[in-house]
């Protein structure tokens, strides 16, 4: 079971900040650092010093990490023209040294949209699909060839298909509950399907829809790495417990029920529930990102437990 610590920098945090975050990450021995792709706070926070991009922190954690998985979950594609966004992805997995991976989604918070001025359309799944289309065609053109695509939200021309990704293919993250569109455009695109936030009940279900459209695309179910994404408040007892769940504005029943919280112990156990519904990876949703001793526990306790 691999685990990746998650940040939510919209809720208020600086680059500077961010960095502290990556670094302890790679230090601690998790697997990578990801970030959401947000432009505003969400609920009762002033979301101070403002947004970062993702792709620009993505950018600087690139040269100051040296081993950690770097990606986001999810990049919308209502942000980014496909064409604007395979060359950002490709520069900064070469900025890397081949450690990105590349979460999108449809967008869904709309007053992000509103506040920066970013068109919200009413279909955005198609527009998601073309986008994986055109992004994944454009890496894989070879050198001295050309990409074009004729679709209804976007056209490409004779593109050269340049710059190429330093990996020979940046893993693809796609994820969410839908029934059915959603596992048939994993079963195309991704490399990895997450589900975010979800039961452990909800979570199997879904992961078998991705595998048995999969199989029905003609690809082995395995093909795809199966993960999820939950919140995290582990302490040493119920007194660290509900101190960090005080931090977050949440309580910890709620925790216990919805996320990763509780004692060491308590959360190796419940990482064990959802790695027997499938799920092989574990994304840590962390909100406190000043108390990096969370982390330091995590590592310590949770991590070297887990096989």
């Amino acid at each position: 079971m691999d685990l990746r610590i998650f940040t939510e920098p919209q809720q208020g945090a600086s680059y500077d900040t961010l960095l502290t975050v990556a670094k302890a990450t790679e230090d601690l021995g998790f697997d990578g650092f990801f970030r959401s792709d947000h432009y505003l706070r969400m609920g009762e926070v002033d979301g101070l010093p403002g947004p970062t991009d993702a792709w620009v922190t993505l950018a600087g954690l690139a040269r100051e990490t040296r081993r950690i998985r770097l990606g986001t979950l999810m990049t919308a594609a209502t942000f980014r023209l496909p064409g604007v966004l395979a060359i950002q992805v490709a520069q900064v997995d070469q900025m890397s040294g081949g450690r990105v991976e590349l979460g999108l989604g449809a967008g869904w918070y709309e007053e992000e949209h509103t506040a920066y001025g970013i068109p919200f359309p009413a279909e955005k799944f198609a527009r998601l699909e073309e986008q994986l289309a055109i992004v994944t065609g454009l890496w894989a053109t070879e050198e001295g060839k050309t990409f074009s695509h004729q679709g209804t939200h976007y056209q490409l021309t004779d593109s050269p298909a340049l710059p190429k990704p330093a990996q020979a293919k940046v893993p693809v993250l796609i994820g969410g509950s839908g029934p059915v569109r959603t596992p048939r455009l994993a079963a195309r695109y991704a490399d990895e399907f997450n589900m975010p936030f979800a039961s452990i009940a909800d979570s199997e279900s879904q992961f078998g829809r991705v595998r048995a459209a999969a199989e029905q695309a003609g690809r082995q179910g395995d093909d795809l790495v199966y993960s999820n994404a939950l919140v995290a408040c582990v302490g040493r007892d119920e007194a660290e417990v509900a101190r960090r769940a005080a931090a977050i504005g949440r309580q910890v029943d709620e925790l216990r029920t919805n996320g990763l919280a509780g004692t060491p112990a308590e959360v190796v156990d419940r990482i064990g529930q959802y790695a027997a519904a499938g799920s092989q990876r574990m994304y840590l949703q962390i909100l406190d990102l000043a108390d990096l001793d969370h982390l330091e526990l995590i590592a310590s306790e949770v991590q070297s437990q887990l096989p």
